[in-house]
This record gives structure tokens, sequence and C-alpha cells, in this order.
């Protein structure tokens, strides 16, 4: 099964700027996550946009889902800003899009702090992406939750379900 990756920018890719301090864009850290987490399935990495997802827009998510749709893989991982990646899941998920398995992921911390849980989550998604039913999906720190059952809890820094299932 072949995966493509769709590089959206958010915290996973965000350098630290070490004489202003200031965080910023370069380029996507995720091959070199993948070879050091030693992926060993056929994917395909693209770079749709590189911004922080607070800066978003509708226009962004729909070159996202745009994107989705055309891809020839059924499997599809987005990297994504935690701000907002509910609401980039919700536009994909509303969208019901036949046959293709969706899954988004960030990380709280840049992955090039070193203290990222941002290799975590990537490997999790890999694995989810390959093993549940066509839908959209968030995976954060291993746990997988529906497009429509999901919301970042911004005081305790992580994904909750809307609703127990």
């Amino acid at each position: 099964m072949a995966i493509r990756i769709l590089i959206t920018g958010g915290t996973f890719d965000k350098e630290y700027n070490e004489l202003d301090g200031t965080l910023y864009f370069k380029d996507t850290h995720l091959p070199e996550m993948l070879r050091l987490g030693r992926c060993n399935v056929p994917y395909q990495i693209e770079t749709l946009m590189m911004i922080d997802s607070l800066d978003m827009t509708d226009k962004h998510r729909k070159t996202i889902l745009d994107r989705c749709r055309t891809v020839k893989e059924n499997a599809v991982i987005i990297t994504h800003g935690t701000d907002t990646m509910e609401h980039t899941a919700k536009a994909l998920g509303m969208a019901a899009i036949e046959g293709k398995t969706i899954v988004l992921t960030g990380a709280m911390i840049p992955y090039k702090f070193g203290s990222s849980d941002g290799l975590f989550n990537l490997g999790s998604a890999l694995a989810f992406v390959q093993s549940l039913p066509a839908g959209v999906y968030i995976a954060m720190n291993g746990r997988c939750f529906r497009w429509d059952n999901v919301r970042k809890d911004k005081k305790a820094g992580l994904f909750r379900e809307l609703k127990e299932s």
C-alpha cells in the first residue's frame, strides 16, 4: 500500500531562530523523520504549503481537499498544525471523499526541539492510515479520533473525544 503524505506546515516543521527566539518555516523535516523511524512502506511526500494552522484559510483547506481527491493513493496522511487541525478534518469529513483513508497528524512541540511528540504521532498516523477503513481521522498521542468526534483541549494540550463512544 502506497501512502501519500501531504505537508501543510504546523509545529512539525517549525525551526527555531536562536538570534531572535522566533519560530519559522524552512523545509519539511518529514524525510528525516521517516528515515530515523526506519519507515519501510512506500510513500510519496508532497508539500502543499508551509504555514501555521492559525493562518490557514478556507482557500488553504480547499487546496488540501482538492489534493486529497486527486491523489492516486487511497491512504493519505496530512501533517498539520494542531490549533486548527479539527477544522480541516471537518472540512474533509463533510466532503465525504469516497474510498480514501485520510489521517491528519501534527506535533505539540517542534521536531527540531528534540523532545517532540512528532515522531510518535507520525508513526501512529502511518499505522492508522494502513489499518482503518475509509474516512477522515486525527491521530495524536497514540489515539485516533473520527473527524466528527474530536476537539483540541488547549488547557491540557491534548485531543479529546467530544462524546465517549
